[in-house]
């Protein structure tokens, strides 16, 4: 399993249009084979800082979630929200591994 953790930098000015960004993005992954830990936004202290989390079964099948940015329609739409909206300002991606009890 791999789970990617996307840090986001936002405008808290604009959390309405991050928080329908991030719902389109939980039901994409979970509808194309992965599995959406959900979105952390902020409640206490930085208010310009959030948090994704979602697991793939390997490496290969996210490659091939991947595939589908800027050809899917669904995809794009998603993408559309927040780049008209300027929601997100930053954000990067970390791939890693859980260590399950």
């Amino acid at each position: 399993m791999i789970t990617c953790v996307v840090h986001y930098t936002i405008d808290p000015e604009k959390i309405e249009a991050f928080e329908a960004f991030a719902r389109e993005w939980i039901r994409l992954v979970n509808a194309h084979g992965g599995t959406h830990h959900g979105y952390f936004l902020p409640a206490e202290g930085a208010s310009d800082k959030a948090e994704a989390l979602f697991s793939f079964e390997s490496l290969a099948a996210y490659e091939e979630y991947r595939r589908l940015f800027g050809v899917d329609p669904e995809f794009i739409a998603a993408d559309k929200i927040r780049d008209e909206s300027g929601c997100v300002l930053r954000y990067e991606r970390t791939f890693m591994r859980p260590l399950l009890v």
